[in-house]
């Protein structure tokens, strides 16, 4: 039987056999308890091109003023604030269209408002 990390790893897998087919860049996400991470890695998984995470200093700063438990960055408004700094970084590094990579997690809550939160700024996938 498979444990749930298993599981996740598993559905990773799949997705990124998919992606490896389309030729693009994309977005993974990964996401723990307290902060939720974000890369676009290039098309032959050589490099990462951008990052950005709720562990940099000025989104920290930015996200302590709403609350404690903002601060920690385990949260939907965190993970809006990832989503438009890695669109930023991606534009700035000449990326526009990306194939969104949920590295096995649901697509709800945390993991969905990031990649909302891209296409708002500017990302195409």
């Amino acid at each position: 039987m498979l444990t749930k990390k298993d599981q996740r790893i598993r559905r990773s897998g799949q997705t990124r056999k998919r992606i490896a087919i389309q030729r693009v860049a994309r977005l993974t996400v990964y996401r723990t308890n307290l902060h939720i991470y974000a890369s676009v890695i290039s098309d032959d998984g050589s490099r990462v091109l951008a990052s950005a995470s709720t562990l940099e200093a000025d989104l920290r700063k930015e996200l302590a003023g709403e609350s404690k438990a903002a601060g920690k960055g385990g949260n939907v408004a965190a993970a809006t604030a990832v989503g438009k700094r890695i669109a930023e970084k991606a534009k700035a590094a000449g990326v526009e269209r990306v194939a969104f990579d949920r590295a096995g997690f649901a697509y709800h809550g945390r993991v969905k408002a990031l990649a909302e939160a891209a296409r708002e700024g500017g990302l195409q996938f």
